[in-house]
């Protein structure tokens, strides 16, 4: 389906604010401990302990991962970004709504 990218790719971007906002509430704070909070599979959160730690979001320390440098201007830009993305979402919904049944 045409739109089957856009919600894995949601699912994807869920499972990485999750494990931030528990990096940021928690830290420092380790793989199975932040497996066993998000109920996620080990190396769900391994992989997003590597997207988020290739985005300056967060850094590993000998605790456990902790946040990173990027994460205040993150937090600053975030309504900024979802707007975007609702208006890129809006502009969609129009058209599909045009589309003659």
């Amino acid at each position: 389906m045409l739109l089957e990218h856009i919600g894995t790719e949601l699912d994807l971007t869920e499972r990485h604010f999750l494990v931030l906002k528990k990096v940021i509430e928690e830290a420092p704070i380790g793989i199975l401990k932040l497996a066993e909070v998000t109920g996620m599979q080990n190396h769900k959160v391994r992989y997003s302990l590597r997207v988020l730690e290739q985005a300056n979001l967060i850094k590993p320390s000998a605790q456990g991962a902790v946040p990173g440098e990027a994460v205040p201007k993150f937090l600053e830009e975030l309504e900024g970004e979802f707007e975007k993305i609702n208006e890129k979402l809006a502009r969609i919904r129009e058209i599909g709504a045009s589309i003659p049944r």
